[in-house]
């Protein structure tokens, strides 16, 4: 289905990309901003576990939505890490290997998809424990401050995005080396 409610949880994603950049555009203090920046992130990102949730729950699972969800939530996290580097809050290569793994991906399972192989790609736990660490990370990098006075949002932030671009080349490799032999049987 084009419209249910999970679906347009979906959306929301997509939706809030703007709203977040353009957070860093109000004319008010920058803590204030970041606080934005970040609570709308991490609502939205909440919604990448909701919608799957409720359409398993609801019976609302659809193809649309299978193919829809994983775009949102690139989108979210290339969006945001693009605004980090802009920011000076994550260093530019993480972005090139976050974004530039997206994009091998996703081209690697459409292709995949096309020869009738999709899954050998399928998501798989290290692909999930990625999306879990840049999801941490993104917000601690939007606040870019002190939580509770106690955590320094920035320095874990920082550890967190490069631990997640580890995971990102790790996962990546992993997704290759599956489909490696389809590859080698269709390039003879």
């Amino acid at each position: 289905m084009f419209f249910n409610i999970p679906t347009i949880m979906t959306w929301a994603r997509i939706v809030a990309i703007p709203l977040i950049v353009g957070v860093f555009y109000l004319p008010i203090e920058p803590a204030s901003r970041n606080l934005m920046a970040t609570v709308m992130f991490v609502v939205f990102a909440a919604t990448d576990w909701l919608d799957g949730y409720l359409a398993r729950k609801l019976n609302m699972v659809s193809s649309f939505g299978a193919f829809l969800d994983p775009v949102a939530d690139k989108f979210l996290v290339c969006a945001c890490v693009l605004v980090l580097v802009h920011l000076g809050r994550a260093d530019v290569f993480v972005a090139l290997i976050i974004i530039g793994r997206e994009i091998a991906i996703s081209a690697l399972r459409e292709w995949m998809a096309q020869i009738g192989a999709a899954k050998s790609v399928a998501v798989h736990m290290i692909g999930k424990l990625k999306t879990v660490v840049q999801m941490v990370a993104i917000p601690f990098l939007l606040f870019d401050g002190q939580l509770l006075g106690l955590i320094d949002t920035h320095v874990w932030g920082v550890w967190l995005i490069w631990i997640a671009a580890v995971m990102t080349v790790w996962s990546m490799v992993y997704y290759l080396q599956k489909a490696l032999p389809e590859i080698r049987a269709r390039a003879r």
